[in-house]
């Protein structure tokens, strides 16, 4: 091969990998957006708006092992908790992690650090990092949480 020939084919493969990368960037940047959304709504301890990045069949695991089915039901749960022993508990997120599945559904891994909370059983729980892991689904052009699953990580 020519010298003039490697390099357009050189020049075209970085034209296409920084196309690619940017669209992942764009997609990973919007589904790190839902998640954030949610966080935003924990720490509001306001649930209105969690049809704008939840799907109508969200799935809620609690990080007790109690599991909540559909936006609804998931969103009255969260405002009891969030008026009861949740009140005034903040989750911050530490790590984030994205992994697409395809080019429709991520898969999120978060660390985050939850405040000082006592369950409505005594159990006081202080400055807790929590492992969640979420699945994100493309629907209608938008990323929307699908499911959740919440864990305690043990010291």
């Amino acid at each position: 091969m020519k010298a003039a020939t490697i390099f357009l084919l050189a020049i075209s493969v970085l034209t296409v990998s920084s196309a690619v990368s940017a669209q992942t960037s764009t997609k990973e940047n919007e589904v790190r957006k839902a998640v954030q959304s949610f966080y935003d709504a924990f720490n509001a301890h306001g649930w209105t708006r969690a049809s704008e990045f939840t799907t109508d069949d969200w799935n809620h695991i609690n990080p007790f092992g109690g599991r909540t089915r559909g936006r609804s039901a998931t969103v009255s749960d969260l405002n009891r908790v969030h008026s009861t022993f949740l009140k005034g508990v903040s989750d911050t997120v530490e790590e984030m992690d994205v992994r697409f599945a395809d080019s429709n559904v991520a898969v999120v891994t978060v660390i985050s650090r939850v405040g000082s909370y006592v369950t409505p059983d005594g159990n006081r729980h202080e400055n807790e990092r929590h492992l969640r892991t979420f699945v994100v689904v493309r629907r209608n052009g938008r990323w929307l949480i699908m499911h959740d699953q919440n864990t305690i990580v043990e010291r």
